[in-house]
């Protein structure tokens, strides 16, 4: 029996909406999560988190593994329970940050061995260690060791990891299992499982990557590979393809992106999830996001404004501090700015998809794409 259910969907693209069952409560789709690397969304806690609306947030494998470590948050029956959460949380695999924070990487049909970002230490990342750390976490959406590449990258490097990331994901389902055997009955629902597509920005590997982990059988399939440095409209045609040819019962996550205007896009050509660092890391440096663009509160014009970042938003920021107010924080680099800025930045980008998702619902999301788009 799947976990996810699509409700509606649009007549004139590819948006749907959804619901996807977890442990921890019910995601209703399209879907933001807020990026907790280190099991923190930077500078909120849980609370503001929930106020804002968020559904489910996204922690990380290879950070969590490596401080504090399994040997912790063991002693809290996962992530959940050690940072206070209880809504679902989705766990990445680890692979992207061994390609990009790791000393000395080297890539085998073994896994991943690196030496640790934080102090030197050796180590060696595997599908199946991969999987019983995420197990340990306790995650409600666990995803697959995938090889991640560069870009560009060349057609023969870019088809070696797509077989390798097949490869992998193949043990990684079988390690799942045999996991929840070993854990039963203290779970009483089983982690969803997500594999993750590769191909670099190949079509013909994209689809065989598909292929391949739609054969093998999975809870959500994810994209990934994107937003790495490649033109926007690169990212788009890609996504473009890649979506029609995943399984339509199951979630669709497009990996580590993206701006407002990305997302509605995306929706649009059938994706159902989405993480990214932006709404919190460019509150971080003073970018709010508002209905008619984004705004630099360091800006000069913003001195004695005392209106608030968006009138009529209903965030705790903005229900209660003016422009004029934010922009003397962040030049005092005060560290209330920063949790300030970041939750109307989530609350933003809450809101933003529940109203994504109530269009699709009422048949009229094509309508509120144009208008949106329209007051950029």
């Amino acid at each position: 029996m799947s976990n996810f259910k699509i409700v509606a969907t649009s007549d004139t693209t590819r948006a749907r909406a959804g619901v996807l069952q977890t442990a921890h409560g019910e995601i209703k789709t399209p879907v933001f999560m807020p990026v907790g690397t280190l099991g923190t969304v930077k500078s909120l806690s849980p609370q503001e988190l929930m106020e804002c609306g968020t559904q489910i947030i996204l922690g990380n494998t290879y950070h969590l593994y490596l401080r504090p470590g399994c040997d912790v948050i063991r002693r809290f029956s996962g992530l959940h329970g050690f940072m206070s959460w209880d809504r679902p949380i989705l766990t990445d695999s680890g692979g992207f940050q061994v390609f990009s924070l790791a000393k000395l990487g080297k890539i085998t049909d073994q896994g991943a061995f690196f030496q640790s970002h934080v102090d030197g230490s050796s180590h060696l990342l595997t599908p199946e260690k991969s999987i019983e750390i995420q197990l340990c976490l306790g995650s409600d959406i666990i995803m697959c060791l995938d090889d991640c590449i560069k870009y560009p990258a060349s057609r023969e490097h870019t088809q070696e990891a797509l077989e390798l990331t097949s490869r992998w994901a193949k043990r990684c389902k079988n390690a799942l299992q045999e996991g929840i055997g070993s854990l039963a009955p203290k779970v009483s629902k089983p982690p969803s499982l997500f594999g993750i597509v590769q191909g670099g920005m190949f079509k013909d590997l994209r689809k065989r990557s598909a292929e391949n982990l739609s054969e093998i059988t999975f809870n959500g399939y994810a994209i990934g590979g994107l937003s790495v440095g490649e033109p926007k409209e690169i990212m788009f045609e890609i996504a473009d393809f890649t979506l029609p040819i995943l399984p339509d019962n199951k979630p669709k996550y497009i990996m580590g992106t993206g701006t407002p205007e990305d997302l509605i896009e995306l929706v649009a050509l059938g994706a159902d999830m989405f993480d990214c660092v932006i709404p919190t890391r460019n509150a971080r440096n003073g970018q709010m996001f508002t209905k008619k663009g984004a705004i630099n509160i360091c800006n000069a014009r913003f001195k004695y404004d005392t209106q608030p970042i968006e009138p009529g938003c209903n965030c705790y920021t903005c229900q209660n501090y003016s422009r004029a107010y934010l922009r003397h924080l962040y030049m005092a680099k005060e560290l209330l700015a920063y949790r300030l800025n970041t939750i109307h930045n989530i609350y933003f980008y809450m809101k933003l998809m529940e109203h994504i998702r109530t269009a699709i619902c009422r048949n009229q999301f094509d309508e509120f794409r144009k208008a949106f788009l329209k007051n950029k």
